[in-house]
């Protein structure tokens, strides 16, 4: 009888040991970001990540901004926002020197930002030594955080103005300011572009200044995510996918800026990102 018991417990050992294997053998090839999610270069996270992508683009291409605070919401939604900045470095880089070199006068533009410019180097690679940290737990909830205020600042449409003097020691600080931000939430708008608006450009010379601003942001954040060890070979068809898409984006909203009231546009997105930040942060209490 004992023997009989001895055998059986025997088994049930063996069968939980090969258990336990097989279920950590799992649990590697599942990516942290989605915790219960999809592998990293898997089918699935390539269709979402053409889905973002070319809706991103196309709000680009409508209003001159809005891809990775779109691309990054939305694919905050199943990774962390520092793999999705990962994803956005190359599309963001490549449309945003299309951007802000499609205009003339870099050379005064690019003085006249070079405060600002240079505090958001600053602050992206100070706020690197966090982004480790900032990569987890919370960073969704700050990301929907971030989304919500940029959304309320553009439906309630607060305008600012910055007078010459006050650039050169307002310019640092908010570059800083949106550095550290950067490096938390993956994306570039906070506070950023209310400041660039409220240096009074005309239209065409806000684009490019909002282009020139993303670029460097893009930079620093790519240093920043190399440092953190975000920058792997898996995000690469990712990115190439994502750079495609939103190419493609921004030409159809290019074509469909000249057919629909911008203005109407903008409340539309603004209106999405409120959702899509209330979203995000109520998820951290569900």
């Amino acid at each position: 009888m004992a023997e009989k018991y001895g055998t059986a417990f025997a088994k049930i050992e063996v069968r939980l040991a090969l258990f336990r294997i097989v279920e950590r053998a799992r649990l590697k090839h599942v990516s942290p970001a989605a915790g219960k999610g999809q592998p990293v270069d898997s089918t699935y996270l390539l269709a979402a990540t053409a889905g973002a992508y070319l809706l991103a683009g196309f709000v680009k291409g409508v209003i001159g901004l809005g891809l990775p605070t779109v691309a990054i919401g939305l694919l905050g939604l199943m990774m962390t926002p520092a793999q999705a900045a990962a994803i956005l470095v190359v599309p963001s880089l490549v449309t945003n020197i299309w951007q802000f070199a499609m205009g003339g006068e870099l050379i005064a533009l690019a003085r006249r930002m070079a405060p600002m410019l240079a505090g958001i180097s600053v602050g992206t690679l100070i706020g690197a030594v966090f982004l480790p940290t900032a990569s987890g737990g919370h960073a969704p909830f700050w990301l929907g955080v971030a989304l919500a205020i940029y959304a309320g600042f553009g439906l309630i449409k607060m305008e600012f103005k910055v007078p010459p003097r006050a650039e050169i020691w307002l310019g640092p600080l908010i570059g800083v300011l949106t550095g550290a931000a950067t490096v938390a939430t993956g994306v570039f708008v906070l506070p950023g572009v209310p400041y660039i608006q409220a240096l009074q450009f005309d239209r065409d010379r806000l684009v490019q200044a909002l282009g020139l601003s993303f670029t460097v942001s893009t930079v620093t954040l790519a240093l920043a995510l190399a440092h953190a060890g975000e920058m792997k070979m898996p995000m690469a068809w990712p990115s190439l996918v994502a750079l495609g898409t939103a190419l493609i984006g921004m030409v159809v909203g290019q074509v469909v800026r000249g057919r629909v009231k911008p203005e109407t546009f903008r409340v539309f997105f603004f209106l999405g990102l409120l959702v899509l930040g209330a979203h995000l942060m109520l998820r951290e209490f569900l």
